[in-house]
């Protein structure tokens, strides 16, 4: 049964975001919703939801269908309320219905003591729990999420997953995600938005992204095939141009208009593949360094700032080259572990050592690094790149010249992570220290973002709760267990819950 149908929808946000798209949600759909960054997915879920207008074309839900949208941020008029009495206040009868707020708590695993905790006082993750328990308060026909992985550790992403599995079969879920493995695991169809000519596939992510590949290079090479079809028609029309003129023949002149008159409608009518160029690119640099270990420690005691044990490291080490991730459950200590050796690279410390030609690429998961009143000029040209130079490299970014000059408060995640990592590059570290470097990034950027590494043989130790980042991208794993620091040989057994205790 179909609960809601797009016709030919069009959306203009200062820029025009997607134009002529259509598609059905049917009940029991899982849809994946894949963009890259600033193409419209959350606008195009607020559509859906009944929050914002289109430009154009028409969306049609069923009668009496309800529509459950979880979005990003928790709305701030929400964030002095203690997490329960947030969801408890999407009930159309609070004191009738209290009793369901605990019982969706406790299917999504929400411990007592944060159920009276401001929300403000909560992580992200919880916030974005709190969200998904709201919506799940009007027990909607179509759930629609936007990047519902967000600040999740890998045990709450599994719990995610388990939830969506036990929803009512004739319940759909649309879910704009970045996290390749997550759209794998939960969805059977995938909608790739774009400008123009956005693609749908049955089936999940990884099959779809093959089968979008595999269509997008049939149409480039039809649209070569046309445009050197056109070539050759002109080159004909050429020659019996010279022909007919040196002849006086009317019919080689008229025979000449219709060969430039099919090359015309032939190139007017070809179109090439897909080239999304919007988010803009990511480059990392890789100055060298002689030594071989960059960074030694010494049975570090990490603890929380006040002063609590959480695990002690051992004797470890990391070598040039080395890609490290560090593996470990929320609360575990995994960005304890990289404040120390933050301090330690920066002021020194007697139980991790770096080899003084580090130099330093940090990267912090809150892009507090990022002066909100700052512009994106103010932080490159910094570098003394000059104006011009710094225009290109944003630009290079995905960084719009409309916005170069104005605070950064405004951008988007996505826009922030790729400044910060152009940053990054222009520090020309030889060490990098990434916490969460894929929050935001959309799929291309996280691909791009993988390749350098690889491709640069960078140094880096980082934290991530991206599967398929860490998969592709690491060569040596450190797991936080049984408050100990351990090295293993891949994360298969951690992602499968059997070790990180």
């Amino acid at each position: 049964m179909s609960l809601l149908a797009v016709k030919s929808l069009s959306l203009t946000l200062g820029i025009p975001l997607f134009e002529d798209l259509s598609f059905t949600v049917e009940a029991g759909d899982r849809i994946g919703l894949i963009a890259a960054n600033g193409r419209g997915k959350s606008s195009l879920l607020r559509c859906l939801a009944g929050q914002l207008d289109p430009t154009g074309g028409d969306i049609t839900r069923a009668r009496g269908v309800t529509v459950g949208l979880v979005e990003q941020d928790a709305p701030a008029a929400l964030l002095p309320l203690s997490l329960r009495n947030a969801v408890a206040a999407a009930l159309t009868d609070p004191d009738g219905e209290g009793w369901r707020v605990d019982i969706i708590l406790d299917d999504l695993s929400v411990p007592e003591e944060h159920r009276d905790t401001p929300l403000a006082s909560l992580s992200g993750g919880w916030q974005r729990t709190a969200l998904l328990a709201r919506a799940a308060m009007a027990e909607p026909e179509i759930l629609l999420l936007d990047e519902p992985t967000n600040h999740l550790d890998l045990s709450r992403i599994g719990l995610l997953q388990r939830w969506l599995a036990a929803l009512p079969r004739d319940t759909a879920v649309l879910a704009a995600s970045h996290d390749r493995a997550f759209l794998d695991a939960v969805t059977t169809r995938s909608l790739f938005l774009r400008e123009r000519a956005s693609r749908s596939f049955a089936l999940p992510f990884t099959r779809a992204r093959a089968a979008l590949d595999e269509a997008d290079g049939a149409m480039e090479r039809r649209y070569e095939n046309e445009v050197a079809k056109a070539d050759q028609l002109r080159r004909q029309a050429a020659k019996l141009k010279n022909i007919g003129i040196n002849s006086g023949s009317d019919l080689l002149i008229t025979k000449t208009k219709q060969l430039k008159d099919r090359a015309e409608k032939i190139e007017s009518a070809a179109r090439p593949a897909h080239k999304d160029t919007s988010a803009g690119t990511i480059r990392l640099a890789n100055s060298g360094t002689h030594a071989k270990a960059l960074l030694t420690i010494n049975d570090a005691q990490i603890a929380t700032p006040d002063a609590r044990p959480l695990f002690k490291t051992g004797q470890l080490w990391i070598e040039k080259g080395d890609r490290v991730v560090l593996l470990g459950r929320n609360g575990a200590g995994k960005t304890q572990m990289i404040t120390a050796i933050l301090r330690a690279i920066t002021g020194g410390a007697a139980d991790i050592k770096s080899t003084p030609t580090l130099v330093l690429g940090h990267s912090d998961q809150g892009l507090a690094q990022l002066p909100p009143k700052a512009t994106p000029m103010d932080l490159v040209t910094a570098f003394k790149t000059g104006d011009g130079p710094a225009r290109s490299l944003l630009s290079a970014a995905g960084i719009r010249q409309d916005v170069q000059t104005k605070p950064l408060a405004p951008l988007s995640g996505g826009q922030k992570a790729r400044l910060a990592m152009l940053l990054l590059r222009l520090q020309h570290p030889n060490f990098y220290l990434l916490d969460e470097p894929t929050n935001h990034l959309d799929i291309e950027g996280q691909e791009a973002l993988e390749g350098e590494l690889l491709t640069q043989g960078a140094t880096c130790l980082l934290v991530s709760h991206d599967r398929s980042f860490v998969r592709n991208v690491a060569s040596r794993f450190w797991l936080i267990d049984r408050k100990r620091l351990i090295e293993v040989d891949d994360p298969e057994a951690f992602f499968a819950g059997e070790l990180g205790q």
